[in-house]
């Protein structure tokens, strides 16, 4: 893979959709136009970003640009993620049976349930009174 070529994955967690371009390069890691350390302040997201690159040994050897839109930031590095594990992927084909047993081209289902009439939250019931 020269640097020309890129490959595009897409990865969603909660509401959050994140579009990535993997090529060969440096390492540098752009979510929306800006490195991911400044879009990315808490040290448990950055993890969860770089923990496809981690578990197949190619930090700093391949070049991501992220466009993320929707959710919060944890969906979001969740999004990102998936995106990055599934490029990875589609790179080179020996790295699925790592990043499948640590459950990274996995998406996770979990999405916020919607409210029902009568309740004030998804569950919750109003207080009952017996007089």
């Amino acid at each position: 893979m020269n640097a020309a070529t890129y490959n595009r994955t897409t990865g969603r967690r909660k509401c959050a959709i994140a579009q990535a371009k993997l090529s060969s390069g440096s390492g540098e890691i752009t979510v929306n136009g800006k490195p991911y350390q400044q879009a990315f302040t808490l040290t448990d997201h950055r993890r969860t970003i770089e923990q496809p690159f981690i578990v197949t040994d190619t930090l700093g050897k391949y070049n991501v640009e992220i466009k993320v839109v929707g959710g919060g930031i944890t969906g979001q590095a969740g999004a990102i993620r998936l995106a990055i594990a599934r490029g990875l992927v589609s790179v080179n084909e020996s790295f699925k049976g790592a990043l499948r047993q640590h459950g990274l081209l996995t998406r996770d289902p979990r999405i916020k349930e919607r409210k029902k009439y009568g309740l004030k939250r998804a569950r919750k019931a109003p207080q009952y009174t017996k007089r």
